[in-house]
């Protein structure tokens, strides 16, 4: 089970870095605030060492890439807080479970 959830939050994570948004549920949403919030944090550091820590903990270089070159310029300034959480009116079909829209703060519509 541990390692199915690291799986889930390293896709979401991706997903989030590559659009800038996404749609998913209020509690996945939440938990992913704080992954996604250590990985801004760690490749604002601008080290070879956080590169590759970057590199080793989302899996893919392409991404990693992204977020210390395009999105951690962004925050230089800020402490934290960089993602912003919306609840949305519409809840999923299956099990009506609480939709939200996770973004980036600063990040370019």
């Amino acid at each position: 089970r541990k390692e199915h959830r690291e799986a889930l939050f390293i896709n979401l994570a991706k997903s989030l870095i590559l659009n800038g948004r996404i749609e998913t549920t209020l509690p996945k949403a939440k938990a992913l605030r704080s992954f996604i919030e250590d990985l801004v944090t760690l490749a604002k550091e601008d080290t070879i060492h956080a590169k590759r820590l970057l590199a080793q903990r989302l899996k893919d270089q392409k991404v990693a890439k992204k977020l210390y070159t395009e999105i951690a310029p962004l925050f230089k300034e800020r402490n934290g807080g960089y993602t912003r959480i919306y609840k949305l009116e519409k809840r999923r079909i299956g099990d009506g479970g609480e939709k939200a829209l996770i973004e980036f703060v600063e990040y370019p519509s």
